[in-house]
């Protein structure tokens, strides 16, 4: 008799519960059932409660700040490793310690390697995530890397605004490719901010390479942190002329003043995804879901189908 493969099973870790959730019912299945238990000094150990011996597993979790969410995806590969899961694939909507990727100095160390070897050693034999911040990182995996873009999510919201006379903008040198992929979409200007930095998340001067004045002007980034070059570009091009800003970013981290920033700042909308929870709500910051893209392609990967329809640029 022929082997038939079981039906997947779909596993959140307690970062990502609502995310998981959500894609679990685009996916059409029940979430699969896990606890964890804590000791008295912060330990935690997950527990997978049903058998996932020989099945396909997709293991939700995005490892934002702190460290405790990348322990957590590591224990929870590890564990269906030794439980006997056939394929086991993390799912990362964000690749957190992506922004060490290379050495910019010396004596420092390249962060998002490391996280790549640790992921595979702890069990992970698959890696779906979206927008990393650096495209070469997905060289740094010996497994299958399904890196997604959230263009699919954006492009069809800026496209129903109606914007006239829409101009693309990246808020520094290292964007730009993303800025012009989406303005040859959207058939649209760009223009791009040069920053320099002090020390990370401190702006020491910004300038702007191009005319934004009579435009409606929407930023592209990959993450959105501290909010500091974001609203200092948003203000700034406010002050050249532009009719409104807005700011599309696919993980929205916003540590420290970031909300305070982006209340206080031009910029008219902030759009992200649900790749990261919000901490907290603010009538400038609109969240787009990322459930129905990541459902498709976990679909897609279990049924061994094409996923590259789902890449609109």
């Amino acid at each position: 008799m022929a082997y038939v493969a079981p039906e997947p099973k779909i596993f959140a870790c307690r970062q990502s519960e609502a995310l998981a959730a959500d894609i679990a019912k685009a996916f059409g299945a029940e979430m699969g059932k896990v606890s964890f238990s804590t000791y008295s000094d912060g330990e935690f150990q997950p527990s997978f409660e049903e058998s996932i011996r020989g099945a396909r597993i997709f293991i939700i979790g995005s490892t934002h700040p702190g460290p405790e969410h990348l322990m957590e995806m590591l224990l929870m590969l590890d564990a269906a490793k030794r439980a006997s899961a056939r394929h086991i694939t993390a799912v990362m909507p964000y690749f957190g310690w992506a922004r060490q990727d290379r050495k910019d100095k010396p004596r420092v160390p390249i962060a998002a390697k490391m996280v790549a070897k640790m992921l595979e050693t702890a069990g992970a034999t698959r890696i779906i995530t979206m927008d990393l911040h650096a495209d070469q990182i997905q060289g740094f995996f010996e497994k299958p890397v399904d890196h997604l873009f959230a263009s699919t999510i954006f492009l069809p919201y800026l496209r129903d605004l109606g914007l006239d006379n829409l101009t693309m903008a990246s808020p520094d040198m290292g964007g730009s490719k993303r800025a012009y992929a989406y303005s040859k979409y959207l058939n649209s200007d760009v223009v791009v901010c040069y920053k320099q930095r002090k020390q990370a998340n401190v702006i020491e001067y910004m300038e702007l390479i191009g005319d934004v004045k009579g435009k409606n002007v929407i930023l592209v980034d990959d993450m959105v942190d501290t909010a500091g070059t974001l609203t200092k570009a948003a203000d700034l091009m406010m002050e050249r002329g532009a009719i409104s800003v807005r700011a599309i970013a696919t993980h929205a981290i916003l540590s420290g003043n970031a909300f305070e920033r982006i209340e206080n700042s031009a910029l008219s909308e902030l759009i992200i995804t649900d790749s990261i929870p919000l901490k907290q709500e603010s009538s400038k910051i609109k969240v787009l879901s990322s459930a129905k893209l990541f459902a498709d392609v976990m679909h897609r990967v279990h049924h061994n189908t094409s996923i590259s329809s789902k890449f609109l640029m």
